[in-house]
């Protein structure tokens, strides 16, 4: 793998990182019932069409974060098929971050595109 390679890869993980966050709530900001991970990956799956760029694996340590900070809530519940499920929901706090890191990503989208276009003066 080349240097070009290499810096694409790290690019785009750490674009997806930072997306991960704002993905989840918004997701579990317009479900009508706590979600668990399976859940959430399939949703992602439906929505854009496809294998979802966020494997499922990667969303537990978000989710996990979410939580500690307060902006998520969880629920272990048992499952007929198999381990206990933990199910997580949006607090009020995490629908007032949301709002906020919308208006982020919806900024910064649009300076980038600005950007990328050649619409801004630099």
């Amino acid at each position: 793998m080349n240097d070009s390679n290499i810096a694409q890869k790290k690019f785009q993980k750490e674009l997806k990182s930072g997306t991960v966050a704002l993905v989840l709530l918004s997701i579990l900001s317009r479900a009508k019932d706590p979600m668990y991970g399976y859940q959430i990956t399939k949703h992602l799956e439906t929505e854009s069409g496809a294998i979802p760029e966020m494997k499922q694996g990667a969303l537990y340590p978000v989710l996990r974060s979410l939580e500690k900070s307060g902006i998520l809530k969880s629920e272990v519940e048992p499952s007929v098929s198999g381990p206990p499920r933990r199910y997580y929901s949006i607090t009020g706090r995490g629908r007032e971050t949301l709002i906020e890191w919308k208006k982020t990503w919806e900024s910064t989208r649009d300076f980038v595109d600005g950007i990328l276009k050649g619409n801004e003066d630099v």
